[in-house]
């Protein structure tokens, strides 16, 4: 998208370099991520909004969506991989061959609507995983959770109707894009938090609103939106958090997993725009999904 977009191929090489710095690399079994199919999009996007994607992508330069969102000539695919290794992952877990998967993909995707892109976002990759679960799978209760620094607004529209899935989502609020904080949900549970937010805070709010709720819901499978641009190393935001409070939350997530979901998970990145933090935090992430640092 150009040398001053946040969302960038670095942000992915990051990731790698850190995994291998720790490691970690070595204890992971890897997959390459297959394109979402048609099928597989239309179950949480709009038909007419996918034919105007594929109508959008350029064969050369950058298109942009709305001010923030861009494609060039291999946006269209790495959307659609993006999308693909989501599904994947869920395959994966319901088969049994791995108990929790971590899906590093760019773009992100909670920000994408039913009929809109936004926010860096072209498909909404969680959103795609768990149709998936539930029409391929016949799976009948899912949670997400989406600890990101923005409001997962694409997946509160996409879930709005569907009481089968749990949307649990934190968020700086007020902040882009501006949604979430007013949303009264048997099945959606938000926690706005104020700029300047700390772990402290995050934790309490995490304590207090979600962890019954997702106890009570019993998911079978439990899917991450897991966004790293709350770190106070991030200038995206202004939350505070550090690579312990996302140790904590995935062993929540975790105790709730092994708890109701034979322990399965999919984890997907999302926002996260330091890299030096943004690789320290997925490492952490995946270090905690894998019991590796017991």
């Amino acid at each position: 998208m150009g040398p001053r977009h946040p969302e960038r191929p670095a942000r992915l090489a990051a990731i790698n370099d850190r995994l291998r710095a720790t490691g970690l690399d070595g204890l992971l079994r890897h997959y390459d991520a297959p394109a979402a199919t048609r099928e597989q999009l239309e179950r949480v996007h709009d038909a007419n909004y996918i034919d105007w994607i594929y109508a959008q992508a350029p064969k050369q330069g950058v298109v942009w969506l709305d001010p923030d969102t861009g494609m060039n000539e291999y946006s269209l695919s790495a959307a659609l991989h993006a999308a693909g290794a989501v599904v994947k992952a869920v395959d994966v877990v319901i088969a049994g061959e791995a108990k929790a998967t971590f899906c590093s993909v760019r773009p992100c995707g909670h920000h994408a609507e039913r009929r809109r892109a936004m926010g860096f976002c072209i498909f909404n990759n969680i959103a795609i995983g768990a149709a998936h679960a539930l029409a391929a799978h016949g799976l009948e209760r899912i949670a997400i959770v989406d600890f990101d620094v923005h409001h997962g607004n694409g997946t509160e529209d996409i879930f709005r109707e569907e009481p089968r899935v749990l949307f649990c989502s934190s968020f700086q609020h007020p902040f882009y894009p501006g949604t979430g904080a007013d949303t009264v949900s048997d099945h959606i549970i938000n926690i706005p938090l104020p700029a300047g937010s700390g772990g402290d805070r995050f934790r309490a709010a995490v304590e207090s609103r979600w962890l019954e709720a997702l106890d009570a819901a019993k998911p079978q499978l439990l899917m991450i939106s897991a966004g790293f641009d709350a770190h106070a190393e991030d200038d995206m935001a202004m939350l505070q958090l550090v690579e312990s409070d996302y140790a904590w939350i995935t062993d929540k997530l975790k105790a709730i997993a092994d708890r109701h979901a034979q322990g399965r998970i999919v984890s997907a990145l999302e926002g996260g725009y330091n890299l030096s933090a943004l690789g320290r935090s997925v490492a952490t992430h995946i270090d905690r999904l894998i019991g590796h640092h017991a």
